[in-house]
Parts: C-alpha cells; structure tokens; sequence
C-alpha cells in the first residue's frame, strides 16, 4: 500500500484487521468450491448503486455454491434487480417478468425473484396480483437469499423487504460482475435523508447510514492488487458520508476518506457519485484538487434552475446559492468537469421556469447531463402534495429542449479540448473499431485513439486531442510530459 501522510499512521494495520474478521467473503475463494450445481441470472436496471448491490447478492450466491450464467434458460434462479425512480423502469422490468415466467413455465423449479427498489415498493402487488414472482427482497434483505430460495423451493414466497438502519454489506467481498477489469464500484454508504419530494430513494432505501472507513479502504486495495486501475465511490449522497471510528470516536469526514482510498496508490484512480450540492465542502474540493489520482469530475444534480420550482422539490437551496457553488467549483479547480441531473416538467412548472433551466445549463457549462421528464411516484410527497400538471406532450418539448441544448454545451465544452493532451485509463477496445482503444481521462470524457504496442487495458497512457463530437474526444498517443 502507498502511504507517505503521517495522519494514516496505523491504517495498514486497521484494514487487515477488517479483512481478516470471519464474516469478511472472498467470492474469488466461494467460485472455486464445487458448488451445488445450480446457476443464477441477474439482471440490473437503474442507478449505479443498483449494479453495485448485484455484485454483492452475486457473492453471497457464490458462497452458497451457484455459479453465474449470461444464458437465462440455464438458470436454476432468476433475479431483476429493480429501480423505481421512474415509471419508465418499473414497466421495464414488467415485461422482463413476463419473459421470465415463460422461461419458467419452460424450466419447472426455476425461480424467479425480484430484488432492489421496486422489490420494496410494489411487494404485494408483484406477489399477489401478478404472480410472476416467487422471491422478493429489498436492498437491505440480500443476506436472507439463501433462506428464502430454501423457503420458495418449499412451495411458499419468499419474501423480506425490511428496511435497516445498520446494514451496510461492509463484510461482503462484491464479485464483479460483467467486469472490464479495469474499473469498479465501492458502495461506502447506503439509504438517504434528503427527501426530495419527487424521489422515492428514501422510502425504498431507507435512512442514510455509513461504512466502516476501513473496509472501504481494505476493498480498494485488494482492487488495486487484483489489477483494477479506478474505483467509483458510491452513494446517494457521498458527500454526507460519515462513519464514526468506535475506537477512538473520532468522525472521518467524506474528504477525509477520499483521501484514505487516494493514498492506496497514486496509480489507482478515485471517482465518486452522487454529490449533493448541499453537502460538497471546500474541504472536499481542496482534496480533490491536492492529489492528481482524485479525478477533477464533479455530479451535481440541480434537478430545475427555478428557484421556486426547487422549493417544491425540496433541494434545499435556491439558484443562486447553486450557481455560487458552481463557481466555487471552477474557482478550486479550474480544470473540473461538472455534470448535472436535470427534470423537465415538474408539477406546476411555467414557461418561464422551463427557460431558468435552460439558462443554468448554460451557466454551468455542464460537460453532460441526465435528463429526464417528471415522473410522478406513489407515496413520494410531490405526489400527496402536488398536482402533476403539465401535459406530457409539454414534458417531452421541454425535455428535447434541454437535451438540444446540453448537446450544444457538451459540443462546445468538447471543442475546447481540442489540442490539449490528457493521461488516459485505457478500459478496452472502442464500440466502433478493434484497432481502436477508448479510455476516460480525469474529467470523465470519453477518448478514442490509435492502438499502439505494449499497450493494453488498466494501461495509462497520453492522448492528444484532435477531435470532438458532444459526446467523445478522439486522438493520437503522445509521449508523456
């Protein structure tokens, strides 16, 4: 481990201590074992959170002996990982349930389950009413699988959507899952406290609570050992990530373990989403901008850039005080990107509104955005509060709006880029060409060049920009410096 900062003195010793417990799993170990014969399938939908759980129910099957397959008709147990932010997903994953029923029907024994948000959300309906399930199970109840497989087998449902205020999965090795091996997730926290009234996270999710700094720290190294070059923090909330150290009682901060994870190695890279304008601090930025494996990439969802609109939404800060963040941003880090989450159409939204949206985009100079139309969910307080009244078709000119214009900003934004030269994580080859290698540099963007010899994937190597399109740079290798 790479440790030259005083303030970590005994840290090597700590996550050593947190590998070795007897609860710690090694899915690399259990794939191994000779196992029970059986597969499993898994299917994920929504945010990286979500891919980040998959991996981790993966590893508790694996303990239990079941290997993975890409090819569902083999599969002894069928899983969808589900998202409920918006109605889209949830209908989604309903025709992938009709699907699986017939390869069940096709399959006796199979078993069908479906895991994550809308696991919580929708457990009678999905049970009951559809009976297109036989496993159902919330984000917190991944441990009990084993149990409730035996219990499905049995002839009854299996089901546990408990929400926990301790679990973290902070034992649980993650097997990666469809893995370039270069680039992986770290959950550090789970559940969130924010609620915004158009969001259904907390109610699916639960209260927000913290992993052990750690056992965050030991995953990143055994990552880095195993060959894997960057790591994306995980969380609803990243920044308002807090864990207690029971030892000394001390806090360790959000800035405080981004520079824990930086200092395993200055070849391992540090990423992180999702950033809650509230909640980033100097201290963060100032972190990020002292150690060069911190990449200079910021999402900072603003969901409206309507002050009014955000109140509704209950984000907790106004236009202003967003757009003096934004500038806070640039001011540390000059050369940072900063990306955004955007919704067009929330309940009561004028034209005028719509156009401070508009406006904000510009002002932020985001190098990309998710964008989206409001979706109204059960049981979130925009929906018992507020009436959902703008006109779909209203919703999707404004969506095409903001999209036509965050394509004109991420053109722009790229265009900027050309001539400059960046260190680059080759992840494998481009989707376009095998003689091709794509990589990201710090600022999350996209590059494509010209394979060269002795190159390779989890390689860094320098591109020179001479390209752009709003959504990827392309180059030629250069000599470093």
């Amino acid at each position: 481990m790479y440790n030259d900062n005083p303030t970590l003195v005994g840290l090597q010793q700590k996550m050593d201590e947190s590998r070795q417990g007897e609860a710690y799993t090694d899915a690399r170990k259990a794939a191994h074992t000779e196992g029970n014969g059986k597969h499993f399938y898994i299917e994920s939908y929504g945010c990286q959170m979500n891919f980040s759980d998959s991996e981790i129910v993966a590893s508790i099957l694996s303990g239990e002996g079941y290997r993975a397959t890409r090819n569902m008709e083999e599969a002894d147990l069928i899983l969808v990982n589900t998202c409920s932010i918006r109605e889209k997903a949830e209908e989604t994953v309903r025709k992938r349930l009709r699907i699986f029923d017939q390869v069940k029907q096709s399959r006796p024994g199979t078993l069908v389950g479906v895991l994550g948000c809308m696991a919580e959300r929708l457990k009678a309906k999905l049970l009951e009413e559809e009976k297109l399930v036989d496993l159902v199970l919330g984000p917190d109840a991944y441990r009990d699988l084993p149990k409730l497989i035996a219990t499905a087998e049995d002839g009854d449902k299996g089901i546990n959507v408990f929400l926990s205020r301790e679990e973290t999965y902070a034992d649980i090795s993650p097997m990666r899952l469809d893995s370039n091996g270069v680039s992986a997730f770290i959950s550090i926290m789970r559940g969130c406290d924010n609620m915004c009234s158009f969001c259904v996270v907390p109610f699916t999710r639960g209260r927000e609570r913290s992993r052990n700094a750690f056992s965050i720290v030991a995953e990143a190294t055994d990552l880095f050992q195993r060959g894997y070059r960057e790591v994306t923090l995980l969380g609803q909330n990243v920044d308002s990530y807090k864990w207690e150290n029971p030892e000394t009682g001390e806090p360790v901060s959000f800035a405080e373990l981004l520079e824990m994870v930086a200092l395993v190695h200055p070849d391992l890279r540090i990423r992180f989403s999702t950033s809650h304008p509230k909640d980033i601090t100097d201290e963060v930025l100032y972190t990020m901008k002292r150690y060069e494996n911190i990449c200079k990439y910021i999402h900072l969802p603003v969901q409206s850039g309507n002050s009014r609109i955000l109140k509704l939404m209950n984000r907790t800060y106004d236009r202003e005080w967003y757009m003096n963040k934004v500038r806070r941003i640039y001011e540390i880090m000059p050369d940072c990107a900063i990306s955004s989450d955007i919704i067009a159409g929330f309940c009561s939204e004028t034209e005028e509104e719509h156009q401070d949206t508009l406006s904000v985009i510009e002002c932020s100079n985001y190098s990309m955005s998710y964008m989206f139309f409001y979706s109204e969910r059960p049981g979130t307080l925009a929906a018992r509060k507020y009436e959902d009244d703008i006109p779909l078709k209203v919703k999707k000119r404004r969506l095409q709006e903001i999209i036509r214009l965050q394509t004109q900003v991420s053109f722009e934004h790229n265009k900027k880029d050309i001539g400059k030269t960046f260190k680059v994580l080759i992840e494998g080859d481009s989707k376009r060409s095998d003689q091709e290698f794509k990589g990201r540099n710090s600022q999350n963007k996209m590059i494509v060049f010209p394979k060269a010899a002795g190159l390779e994937p989890g390689h860094y190597c320098y591109v020179k920009v001479e390209d752009a399109t709003s959504a990827t740079l392309r180059g030629q290798l250069v000599e470093a410096g």
